[in-house]
């Protein structure tokens, strides 16, 4: 029996709840059959915690999350919070999470599953085989600077200020995560900024530069944002790992993953840095949001959950045979013709969140027999 491994569930808003349960019944696929146990707890954030405390993220919910290997959420909001003050507001835990627990390096795969390619929006020939990673800095730049403000103006307007700033040590620890992942993929880094007409542009791309001459086995493109987003649709088999500051990232990142067929088929990874023993504080979500329109109706699309487990598996507890096995079994699920309403075609059958969980530890079985 492996030693337990320490895991937060937070649950969230919306569909959280119903795909989480899914990911339970593979943690306990995984005890049953894998022999692997984990410690399992489970808390509030997002709209629940709101009702239930008053806040999105209490003190004790982040006080666990500081002391478990790993957190899993499933997702936060839904109209029912729209009118709570901002620093009050669902998004508001899931920002003071990755603030506190120092998670930086936002980890978003987009791999074109086989049986998916033709789901796509782009034509089959340009997305059939893309595997791409994009790693976001997650704790600066716009969303995090300041002055954030809205004020008045003696003519009876306002002005509104975000602060996009960043320093050299955010810059250069976002930047090794990606090169250090570029060194495990296939040796090719895109930076991407707006250098020509920003001056965070121009220290992040001069700053990639320095680090690039520590990874000569690495080949390093800088690319402008805008030129990025185009690229993405016009050619994206040509990326391998993108790094990008934080704004920039958001964008792309949901670009790149409509390229796969299904913003819902998507996991995620954020990371900190590594302590003295080598331990890094994760989370670990789904890329979709909390879908508050089917919520509760067993119709979500649990997929990008489980897959956001298999990450769990492979980034905090290096366990990638077992990650392998789990991505396996969901893509021969999906090739099966099993389909859950996002992801739907003619001639698949449409199956509910509860059966689509069930039909990945089926698979599981088979694989691992």
């Amino acid at each position: 029996m492996a030693a337990n491994k320490k895991l937060l569930f937070l649950p969230g808003d919306g569909i959280g709840p119903e795909v989480m349960g899914q990911v339970r019944r593979i943690i306990d696929w995984m005890d049953q059959r894998r022999h692997v146990s984990f410690d399992l707890d489970e808390d509030l954030v997002g709209g629940a915690a709101y009702d239930a405390h008053g806040s999105a993220l209490s003190d004790a919910t982040l006080d666990k999350a500081m002391n478990v290997d790993a957190v899993m959420l499933g997702a936060v909001g839904g109209p029912k919070w729209d009118n709570v003050e901002r620093h009050h507001r669902p998004e508001a835990g899931l920002l003071t999470l990755r603030k506190e627990l120092d998670l930086f390096a936002n980890l978003r795969p987009a791999t074109v599953i086989p049986a998916l390619a033709e789901a796509s929006s782009l034509k089959t020939d340009l997305v059939s085989g893309l595997d791409l990673m994009i790693v976001r800095e997650s704790t600066g730049g716009a969303y995090f600077g300041l002055p954030k403000e809205i004020t008045d103006l003696p003519d009876g307007g306002k002005r509104a200020v975000d602060t996009q700033v960043y320093t050299t040590a955010e810059i250069d620890r976002v930047c090794r995560v990606a090169f250090d992942l570029a060194g495990k993929r296939g040796g090719k880094l895109h930076s991407v900024e707006k250098a020509n007409v920003m001056e965070t542009g121009v220290l992040w791309r001069e700053i990639a530069t320095e680090i690039g001459k520590e990874y000569p086995d690495i080949e390093l493109h800088h690319m402008y944002a805008d030129n990025c987003a185009m690229q993405l649709v016009r050619e994206p088999k040509q990326f391998d790992v993108i790094v990008t500051d934080n704004l920039f990232g958001d964008i792309l990142s949901d670009c790149a993953a409509m390229l796969t067929g299904s913003l819902g088929m998507l996991p995620s990874a954020t990371l900190s840095g590594a302590d003295e023993s080598g331990r890094r504080r994760a989370m670990y979500e789904p890329v979709h949001g909390s879908a508050p329109d089917i919520a509760g109706q067993d119709k979500a699309n649990p997929l990008a959950t489980i897959l956001s487990y298999a990450m769990t598996l492979r980034y905090s507890f290096d366990m990638g045979e077992d990650a392998d096995l789990i991505e396996k079994a969901v893509g021969n699920v999906l090739a099966s013709g099993l389909r859950t309403g996002d992801i739907m075609q003619n001639g698949m059958t449409l199956v509910s969140c509860t059966a689509m969980g069930e039909a990945v530890t089926v698979e599981l079985d088979k694989l691992a027999a």
